[in-house]
């Protein structure tokens, strides 16, 4: 019996030994995928729009050590928010531990260990490419870019023809020139006015005859860099009328390459009896500024301060997008309601233009009728500013181009319904 009993304890003694042998050396499939499919699938996927894929343990193993440097140093996952200023369900922000977990799995040799029940990638919950539902609407042909190392600004018109009303639920630029494409603005027109528009730069003069009509959606959807594909809780969308066409303002960067590009634009569909919400948008613009002039001058910094007036009706807010150019510097935006309650929006400390993001609240965001939205923004036109695109400094105001710049708060948003603060949102 007691040779029995010492027998079993080595056993156990064993047992735990290896269990402690586990806990110290990681394996890929039961520790690593889920922070790769937490915190990087989005964008590094197969086809997807960062330069490299992480989507298998192969791929990542390949990477393994840069993974863990660019974590270590918090350069990545790319999140720009301040966390304690307001709270956005698409955070990617990794903790202390997770960035612990990958360097640990690296040093102990990469184990690979055994895969489980298959990880549900967030790819196939979010890209929505995948079927069913989606449409991919493309330039009419390759467009020659300017090579005359200036900025290219054009419009781009994308037919359509759907002869009822559907509802938009999730979209994905898809950029055919990544190196050349600075961004792109979507929008959509009914009129069947709009279609000649096609090809023309921002600078001829004959785009005016398009533009005698009001667009439908004027901001269907921004691609600028970070902010990539985005889908709408479920039952929430865009409405898209029938007899729709869709207008891409591109901006290709300067350069004296002789390139081409082909963009498209992926939609994902529903019919209007699965929509329960329709979404619009509302965007605050340097209109809206009330220390104006907007402009900087060489070797200065300036802060600018936008206010949306009176809120005339109850909102439920789903997302906010700051933009801005090179120069911005730090950015916050909140509601003031009538009682005078302080409602967080967007906090960014470091403006990084290369990473703008949608940021998604995790419920509807009530903002009561009578509120007032406001923004402050910082503006750093020195020679301390790292990226400033004009060494030694320029004046800059306003415009469209890299080197000009802009400030704007962009919100989608919908009509609120008594209890939308409490509303679980599906995804």
């Amino acid at each position: 019996m007691r040779k029995t009993i010492v027998i079993l304890c080595i056993h156990i003694a064993l047992y735990a030994k290896v269990m402690q042998g586990q806990t110290l050396q990681p394996e890929y499939y039961r520790d690593i995928e889920p922070l790769i499919v937490r915190h990087c699938i989005d964008c590094h996927y197969d086809g997807g729009p960062a330069p490299f894929a992480l989507s298998t343990a192969e791929q990542v193993k390949k990477r393994a050590g840069f993974v863990a440097y660019v974590t270590d140093i918090r350069y990545m996952p790319p999140w720009k928010a301040n966390p304690d200023f307001g709270v956005h369900r698409n955070a990617r922000v990794m903790t202390d531990e997770e960035i612990g977990l990958i360097k640990s799995w690296v040093e102990s040799g990469m184990k690979t260990g055994r895969p489980g029940k298959k990880t549900k990638s967030k790819k196939a919950a979010k890209n929505i490419s995948e079927p069913p539902n989606t449409v991919r609407l493309f330039m009419s042909k390759d467009y020659q870019i300017q090579s005359d190392r200036k900025d290219d600004f054009r419009f781009f018109y994308l037919p359509y023809s759907n002869n009822r009303d559907e509802f938009i639920t999730g979209i994905e630029f898809i950029a055919g020139n990544k190196q050349r494409v600075h961004h792109s603005r979507i929008m959509v027109d009914t009129s069947g006015m709009v279609a000649g528009i096609d090809g023309l730069s921002e600078a001829d003069t004959s785009i005016y005859r398009y533009q005698k009509k009001p667009l439908a959606d004027e901001f269907l959807y921004g691609w600028v860099p970070g902010n990539f594909t985005f889908r709408f809780p479920k039952g929430f969308g865009k409405k898209l009328h029938k007899n729709s066409g869709f207008v891409l303002n591109m901006h290709y960067s300067p350069s004296a390459l002789k390139e081409t590009d082909k963009s498209s634009v992926r939609l994902t569909l529903e019919k209007s009896e699965n929509i329960r919400r329709e979404v619009k948008t509302f965007i605050l613009r340097e209109n809206d500024i009330s220390n104006k002039p907007f402009y900087i001058p060489a070797e200065s910094e300036r802060t600018f301060y936008i206010s949306s007036g009176i809120i005339p009706q109850d909102l439920s807010l789903l997302t906010v997008q700051p933009h801005a150019h090179l120069l911005g510097k730090s950015f916050r935006a909140f509601a003031i309601t009538p009682d005078g309650d302080l409602i967080p929006l967007i906090q960014i400390d470091k403006w990084d233009f290369n990473w703008q993001t949608t940021y998604e609240f995790p419920r509807l965001l009530h903002i009561p009728a009578g509120s007032v939205i406001y923004m402050e923004g910082t503006y750093d036109n020195t020679t301390a500013n790292p990226v400033n695109p004009n060494v030694p400094p320029l004046d800059v105001g306003y415009g469209w181009r890299t080197v000009d710049e802009m400030m704007n708060l962009i919100f989608y948003y919908t009509e609120y319904q008594p209890g939308d603060e409490n509303l679980v949102l599906e995804y």
